[in-house]
């Protein structure tokens, strides 16, 4: 599998770096989503901001799955937000992968922290330390001499009976 270029250790660091914070906003945001889901169908209802109920209250969901509350509806907000910075995290997700030249598989899995909760925190740890310290291993394997050849006897040209 080929190797990064030493010219893209900084794309790195900064494509690293925005995975992260994607990964951890797009965790928290997911873990919003499955409480949203987990109030509506569970024991339907749904959040919203303002309207009739006061600043932030509970409108219970119809037969039909219809929320009856007015005002804004945060849970509404809540999907939308998710799916929106899902798209965002995808493209962090793409620019570690592509830079470090990993296998497909490694972005499928990648891509699953966004849709697996909890799995972004843990995707988010490894990758940071797997990529930190592959950085710093290449660099230091760069940046140590190369051991010149002992001084001696050269060897001798093979002849006819040694080849």
């Amino acid at each position: 599998m080929p190797q990064p270029k030493l010219a893209t250790f900084p794309a790195i660091r900064g494509a690293l770096k925005f995975y992260q914070i994607a990964s951890v906003i797009t965790g928290v945001m997911l873990l919003s989503l499955c409480a949203e889901m987990i109030i509506k169908y569970g024991f339907h209802y749904e959040l919203f901001l303002g309207g009739s109920g006061g600043f932030l209250w509970f409108a219970p969901v119809d037969a039909f799955g219809e929320s009856t509350g007015d005002g804004v509806n945060l849970s509404l907000g809540i999907l939308i937000a998710h799916g929106w910075f899902y798209v965002v995290y995808l493209f962090a997700c793409f620019r570690v992968w592509s830079l470090m030249r990993w296998g497909f598989v490694r972005f499928v899995t990648l891509a699953l922290g966004g849709i697996v909760p909890l799995l972004s925190f843990f995707m988010e740890a490894r990758v940071g330390r797997e990529v930190k310290a592959y950085l710093a291993e290449r660099l230091a394997s760069e940046a140590a001499p190369v051991p010149e050849p002992a001084e001696g006897p050269s060897p001798s040209p093979a002849t006819e009976g040694t080849r």
